[in-house]
């Protein structure tokens, strides 16, 4: 499960750090609360060429035309060449969703957590993407992340987590001209990279708040209210 992320970057190091060719994303702004709904930098690949652009986070689906819809904000590694609506995306649409960090809170007292880098490094997680319709005269790209089983010091808190790429195999993710998914379903078995975790502070359980704090330990705060 991945349901809130962050990208404290700026454009210039994320570029940078990923090797990006074109970035069209004119009003990216660093965020530490990336929620479902909300607008990520996302990577494709065309033409040879690492591209970032802006996609509003989870595929709308309409269980009833007239009453209700919902947002599929992640799918399952092992069920997604099962599923009719990631199944064709898996051979033409797959994406590097840009993030350097995730929340996940604990399945049994419900404490965030905040999931990062050692190094602070960007965590490239693998996604699709695919062409909404708002109505008749907008459309809207949009995206799902793939999901995996959890590493086992994650997986105290949640038996699953996003399936972070290696940075050697993203070109192999996003260009679309070797479709062997055998070969690009292997790259979704749980990130073997060691990861950080620390307790945060339950006010990141609200979209609305945005700002460092999110991020920082819970017993840092703690101590610097007390003064």
């Amino acid at each position: 499960m991945c349901g809130r992320k962050t990208l404290t970057k700026n454009v210039s190091s994320i570029i940078d750090e990923l090797m990006i060719d074109n970035w069209a994303y004119p009003d990216f702004r660093p965020s530490y609360n990336i929620a479902p709904s909300q607008f990520n930098a996302v990577v494709i690949g065309e033409n040879n060429l690492r591209i970032a652009k802006k996609m509003r986070w989870g595929f709308e689906i309409d269980w009833n035309s007239t009453k209700s819809s919902t947002l599929m904000i992640n799918a399952r590694s092992e069920s997604i060449l099962k599923k009719p609506l990631f199944k064709n995306l898996v051979y033409s649409n797959r994406c590097i969703i840009i993030s350097d960090g995730y929340f996940e809170w604990d399945k049994n007292d419900k404490q965030p957590h905040y999931i990062y880098h050692p190094e602070k490094k960007i965590l490239p997680m693998a996604g699709l993407w695919k062409i909404s319709s708002r109505n008749t005269n907008e459309t809207i790209s949009t995206y799902t992340i793939i999901t995996t089983s959890a590493q086992k010091n994650i997986s105290k808190i949640h038996h699953r987590m996003p399936v972070i790429l290696k940075k050697e195999y993203i070109n192999e993710w996003i260009f679309n001209e070797d479709n062997d998914i055998c070969k690009k379903i292997k790259y979704s078995r749980p990130y073997n990279n060691s990861l950080k975790i620390h307790t945060v502070s339950t006010l990141v359980n609200s979209p609305s708040y945005n700002n460092p704090n999110c991020i920082r330990k819970d017993s840092e705060q703690q101590l610097s209210m007390s003064f």
